[in-house]
């Protein structure tokens, strides 16, 4: 795939930082801070040690788990809060680092005296101007389990290298970490696009505004109640229109599509993952896991406990 045609490229392409400010955490039980607030400021948070808890006030969602090894990024900044466990009474951002001018860092060691999370936060100061459908459309936060980061050995080395002992000092040390961050986020994107890039329909479609923006909430908010209408709705096309257009671009209706893209996700959870199967069926978009038992097996022919066993078995022979 040559320059013109790298879709992923594309879409990557336009944000480019200008700032970064890091913190180390150390944080022992209970803890609870809240932040990210600036509309020109990404946020990356990689869990190192121990895990956590991100929920949101602002957006009916559920709280969201991080284990050692995961990695989450808003993109851009979004309220949210980073806990030990969920309900906690959390103190302000502003509190616990008063100064996040881009290009310094900072240790940061809160809590009690229970057990410890150790995590890489950064903010990552953009230029707001150049701009992509993507980012308008990507999900509130984007999450990359130790699984799918561990497929990634570049992301993996990048996050490792930048959660290591700090060397502020260097010559050049400043816009080595400034390009290490910036590779960051491009590796967090790219996993979550790659499904979309290889799809044979794919450039022809991107090409399209509205089923473009279709796609990418596809491949990266696939857990969301979608039906027809809303998707169409974002789109800026009649549902008609839209399913219409979307058949002769993509290939199939936006409808199986969508199934498609949580059934090969409900797959490597299965397959990577020690993820309770409930737990999967909330992670790819279905209210209950006896829908997402049916659909399953309707799209694959057997069960997710067959097809957890069978993928399980055939690693461990």
């Amino acid at each position: 795939m040559n320059g013109d045609s790298d879709l992923i490229s594309e879409l990557l392409r336009p944000v480019r930082l200008t700032g970064v400010f890091q913190s180390r955490w150390q944080a022992r039980a209970p803890w609870a801070v809240t932040g990210g607030t600036s509309e020109q400021c990404a946020v990356l948070h990689y869990v190192c040690e121990g895990s956590c808890w991100i929920t949101s006030r602002d957006r009916d969602v559920d709280p969201i788990r991080l284990s050692a090894g995961d990695v989450a990024m808003f993109l851009p900044s979004a309220p949210h809060q980073l806990s030990d466990e969920p309900g906690r009474q959390a103190v302000p951002l502003q509190g616990v680092l008063p100064s996040r001018d881009a290009g310094t860092s900072h240790t940061v060691e809160l809590g009690g005296t229970g057990q410890v999370t150790r995590i890489l936060c950064a903010g990552l100061h953009f230029d707001p101007q150049p701009s992509s459908a993507l980012y308008q459309v990507l999900p509130w936060v984007l999450v990359l389990d130790a699984a799918r980061v561990d497929r990634e050995p570049l992301l993996r080395q990048t996050l490792e290298l930048l959660a290591g002992p700090g060397q502020e000092h260097a010559p050049g040390a400043e816009l080595v970490t400034l390009r290490a961050f910036e590779l960051a986020l491009v590796l967090t994107l790219r996993p979550m696009l790659r499904e979309l890039s290889e799809s044979p329909h794919a450039l022809k479609a991107m090409r399209h505004p509205g089923i473009s923006r279709a796609l990418v909430i596809i491949y990266t908010r696939y857990q969301e109640p979608w039906t027809i209408d809303t998707l169409a709705r974002e789109a800026g096309m009649s549902r008609s229109a839209f399913t219409s257009v979307f058949g002769d671009l993509v290939g199939e209706g936006p409808a199986r599509h969508l199934a498609g893209r949580r059934m090969a996700e409900a797959a490597r959870l299965l397959t990577e993952t020690r993820i309770p199967q409930n737990a999967i069926a909330e992670r790819v978009g279905y209210q209950s896991a006896v829908g997402f038992h049916l659909a399953f097996r309707r799209w694959l022919g057997i069960t997710p406990g067959t097809y957890r066993q069978n993928a399980w078995a055939v690693a461990g022979s």
